[in-house]
């Protein structure tokens, strides 16, 4: 099926609400049965039926089938947040004794829940430089039972072969999930490499608007209906029918958004590239990243993120460099309208909180939906208060 046809019609079923063209926001907790066969086969199979809100709404329901859709799996579940959609997909699919192997750096709460929740309950996990496929080969233990991966990760964008680990997972009968929030399924399609499951914060450019936070995860039938009576109905972090309508309409525009970001972002790395005042640029797809080669087996693009490294020794010029810059504005996350800056010099200092291991001279950028020369003209005169 065409990507437009996913986005704007896949499961809007316009005949059963009065062919409105906008999905309707289905908004109530619970539904009422037909009569007592009904009630008995829902309750028999509430993955399939719809008996309460925390299980099945008809607007989320749309929206699974879209998200599902547009990663190429057979279904999907949403979550009020990623993190939510990552905890419940990892502690649904492992138990005592067993071994997750994750790669270097993942995103903050995956990281807690690996290193401070899961020891709890007697999981393990090992963490490797997901670079080098020997590394997860050296880190196999009879008693593994995941490998979680990032690809690319969110601030230094390193990525994994996610073909060959794929292939490394089903010959030793290991589950693999990816975090492809960086990507989207526009520039990455893991489950195509043989990947089993997805994760998205879908805050970021599925929903694409800085107003909604989501999360979801894309896989075979078997393993979302695993996931859905375990955990995803165990802990209900469910999103609502409204969150599900911003979401829908969101998607509308996905397409034309993350190209135009991408676009733009490719532009302005290489223009700092180029700048005397830059040590160095992170981008999958510029020529001197150390991936680039794998970047352009797996990605067909990269979306609107970069980082980079000031030339500078100074932690005062580089704060200097930051409160200059007016046009992007100092927030985390990304996927939306406007232009962002995450300063790694953000998170030295903080009380009650250990300096970042990152270099204080790094600085993720992510480029949103203005006009690039707009953007350029700020980065300019930014840069001009480095020596």
């Amino acid at each position: 099926m065409e990507l437009s046809q996913i986005l704007t019609h896949l499961g809007e079923k316009r005949e059963d609400y009065f062919q409105a063209i906008a999905p309707p926001i289905i908004q109530t907790s619970n539904f009422a049965f037909k009569d007592l066969a009904h009630m008995r086969a829902s309750f028999g199979d509430e993955f399939g039926h719809h008996l309460y809100s925390r299980g099945n709404n008809p607007t989320v329901k749309i929206l699974r089938e879209k998200l599902a859709a547009l990663e190429g799996t057979e279904d999907s579940l949403v979550f009020s947040s990623g993190a939510a959609a990552i905890a419940a997909s990892i502690t649904s699919l492992v138990k005592q004794g067993d071994h997750i192997i994750c790669v270097d750096k993942p995103y903050s709460w995956t990281k807690y829940l690996l290193t401070e929740i899961m020891p709890r309950f007697g999981v393990e996990v090992s963490f490797i430089d997901g670079t080098n496929l020997a590394n997860f080969q050296a880190a196999l233990q009879q008693h593994t039972r995941l490998v979680y991966l990032e690809s690319p990760n969110s601030l230094t964008f390193e990525l994994q072969d996610l073909k060959a680990i794929a292939a490394f997972c089903q010959q030793n009968g290991l589950i693999s999930l990816v975090d492809n929030s960086h990507c989207s399924p526009l520039f990455q399609q893991p489950h195509e490499l043989g990947i089993d499951l997805i994760l998205h914060s879908a805050t970021k450019y599925l929903c694409g608007h800085s107003d909604l936070v989501m999360g979801v995860v894309c896989g075979s039938k078997s393993l979302i209906e695993k996931i859905f009576y375990d955990s995803y109905m165990c802990y209900g972090a469910v999103p609502t029918a409204q969150s599900a309508g911003l979401a829908l309409r969101g998607l509308r525009t996905f397409e034309l958004r993350v190209r135009k970001s991408d676009a733009s972002a490719l532009i302005l790395a290489k223009r700092l590239e180029a700048s005397p005042k830059v040590e160095r640029v992170l981008h999958p797809l510029l020529p001197s990243f150390p991936q680039y080669e794998l970047a352009k087996q797996q990605m067909q693009g990269s979306g609107g993120l970069f980082s980079c490294y000031l030339k500078t020794d100074s932690r005062a010029e580089v704060e200097g460099f930051v409160h200059r810059i007016q046009r992007f504005l100092l927030a985390v996350s990304w996927g939306g309208y406007e232009s962002l800056m995450v300063p790694s010099i953000g998170f030295y200092d903080v009380p009650g909180k250990a300096d970042s291991p990152l270099p204080f001279q790094l600085i993720r950028f992510y480029v949103g939906l203005e006009d690039v020369e707009w953007l350029w003209e700020d980065l300019e005169q930014a840069l001009e208060v480095l020596s």
